[in-house]
């Protein structure tokens, strides 16, 4: 956590975030997801999020893209991926 305030108080204009949820207490996580949501709501910032926690993740951004084995499976409005929980299941199994 201590990183993403470092990173965030240079004036960038993007943020790679790669599974800052991981081993987060879920309080935690509620507070950096509503952070990264005000981030990108407010358009100060790009934030490319790699992470796991796919339903966590689409809550939090406009745009996802699905990989597997390399390759992008899926990729689309975040929204329609939340819409549709079975193409969810069977992307996330398909791994």
């Amino acid at each position: 956590m201590m990183y993403i305030g470092r990173a965030l108080m240079g004036s960038t204009s993007l943020l790679l975030m790669d599974e800052p949820l991981e081993g987060l207490a879920p309080i935690i996580v509620d507070t950096l997801l509503q952070s990264i949501n005000r981030l990108v709501c407010d358009d100060e910032l790009t934030v490319l999020l790699v992470e796991q926690h796919a339903k966590l993740a689409l809550e939090v951004t406009r745009e996802a893209v699905v990989m597997s084995r390399g390759r992008i499976s899926w990729r689309g409005p975040s929204r329609d991926l939340q819409a549709d929980p079975q193409r969810l299941a069977d992307l996330l199994l398909a791994h």
